[in-house]
């Protein structure tokens, strides 16, 4: 197995946080128009977690960390399929770099689940897409069972998260987000627990399930922004003046 030094350096930590938060975030957030809801549910979240999304964009591992608070985002290692991101050494390293990216199989994490264990054991937390690959339609699919499996193993919270927007944004096969700064939505879940004597695949699904209700959340929200967006353009600019209001 690989030396895991990198993945809890402090030093390595704080080069990772250059990239993330004064080059990737401010990029990443200049080029779509990014609203993260439910943050107020990591509050008391410590300690080491695995944290799961949909995935249908590669815009999606940079809008989950830096939709997190700086305390949680510091160590997390997002997994990353092994024959597409460590398959050559340059995009080995700068998803190394920029995301602290661990390899996995894209059929869940066979083959790979000791470094993830390890991970975990050591206190970073995890970055996981249960689908195993992006979306080619932009809906979610199903959950493979290997995120689950590691919190039921590990005895660690899984963290739910929705990521609404992000397929519009950049869709697959995109090598740059589309103009305009398109809206994305990053919706966090409360974080879950297995039940006791729960399977892992029982408790993959309750995943996906609350997962899927984040994804409503998040596309209802969107919606309710787009009439309020578009029934002040509606408004008749001379309204105010007719009725000796104030514009703001």
């Amino acid at each position: 197995m690989p030396s895991r030094r990198r993945y809890t350096s402090p030093i390595h930590a704080s080069a990772r946080f250059v990239a993330q938060r004064g080059m990737l975030k401010p990029l990443i957030w200049r080029l779509a128009t990014v609203t993260v809801l439910g943050r107020e549910q990591l509050k008391g979240l410590d300690g080491p977690f695995v944290m799961v999304s949909n995935h249908s964009s590669h815009l999606d591992a940079p809008l989950l960390i830096g939709a997190l608070p700086r305390r949680l985002a510091r160590y997390v290692a997002a997994g990353a399929a092994a024959d597409y991101f460590f398959d050559v050494w340059w995009r080995k390293g700068l998803t190394a770099l920029f995301f602290n990216a661990f390899p996995v199989d894209r059929t869940g994490l066979r083959g790979k689940r000791g470094m993830a264990t390890s991970l975990l054991d050591d206190g970073v937390p995890l970055l996981l897409f249960p689908e195993g690959t992006r979306s080619r339609t932009g809906e979610m699919g199903n959950f493979k069972p290997g995120a689950a499996a590691l919190c039921i193993s590990r005895d660690v919270p899984c963290v739910p998260v929705a990521l609404v927007g992000a397929s519009d944004a950049m869709p697959r096969g995109a090598s740059w987000p589309v103009k305009g700064r398109p809206p994305v939505y990053v919706v966090f879940g409360a974080p879950m627990r297995p039940e006791d004597g729960e399977k892992a695949a029982v408790f993959s699904d309750r995943i996906a399930k609350e997962v899927r209700g984040l994804v409503d959340y998040g596309m209802n929200y969107r919606e309710q922004q787009q009439r309020l967006a578009d029934g002040r353009r509606s408004l008749p600019t001379e309204r105010t003046e007719d009725f000796g209001g104030d514009q703001r």
